[in-house]
């Protein structure tokens, strides 16, 4: 699924000279969803990147699915049920062992909605429920919020690459304290999504440029 609007590019060209720069430079804001993924998939998934590269991630993650065999994804019940000793065998470490029982737990206990659920939630209801689970801070639940549910004004300061783009973008010495990133995003309100899907664009762009080409 695909969120594409021009109503976030008008606003920020609008209250930022910069982000009118960078909407020019990088083109309409396009948001590729994983809408359909349950909040509980999608929450074990970022416990199993959480320090590890994508790669590395990914391993783990395949061996993990592979203990549930005929599944895309198991169940909460099935995580439980898992040993801890199978899972470190798949390269869980304890903490994300630990991490994945409380998951699970606390999403059949309901703490963790149902997709049909957390629809329904506000943005800070729903940081507010995420939260209590081992090992899930504010940055995942973010995440979340943008890239399952689309939520569109939500600013993750904490996330290395937004301060980085932003420090590329406003010619900064350095990278901004996460507290005056969220400052100055109080004028992209309510598209704080958009200014930061632009800020990442740009820390992406700064990396394709330092790739050497081949030919």
């Amino acid at each position: 699924m695909t969120m594409n609007t021009t109503d976030p590019i008008q606003h920020l060209a609008k209250v930022d000279p910069v982000m009118r720069k960078l909407i020019k430079q990088i083109g309409p804001f396009v948001l590729q969803l994983n809408a359909r993924r349950p909040p509980f998939e999608t929450l074990a998934r970022a416990v199993a990147y959480q320090q590890l590269n994508g790669t590395a991630a990914e391993t783990i993650l395949r061996r993990f699915v592979a203990l549930f065999p005929g599944k895309k994804f198991p169940t909460p019940a099935e995580l439980l049920g898992a040993s801890e000793d199978a899972l470190r065998g798949v390269g869980f470490s304890r903490a994300k062992v630990a991490a994945l029982h409380d998951l699970a737990a606390k999403t059949q206990d309901g703490v963790v909605p149902l997709a049909r659920v957390i629809r329904r939630l506000d943005d800070d209801a729903i940081v507010a429920r995420l939260t209590q689970i081992r090992g899930i801070g504010r940055w995942t639940v973010e995440m979340l919020l943008i890239f399952q549910l689309g939520r569109p004004d939500v600013l993750p300061v904490d996330d290395f690459s937004v301060r980085e783009g932003f420090r590329v973008a406003y010619g900064l010495p350095s990278l901004p304290k996460p507290k005056e990133l969220l400052q100055h995003g109080e004028r992209w309100r309510p598209y704080r999504t958009a200014a930061a899907w632009y800020l990442w664009q740009v820390v992406d762009r700064a990396k394709a440029a330092q790739v050497p080409r081949t030919r």
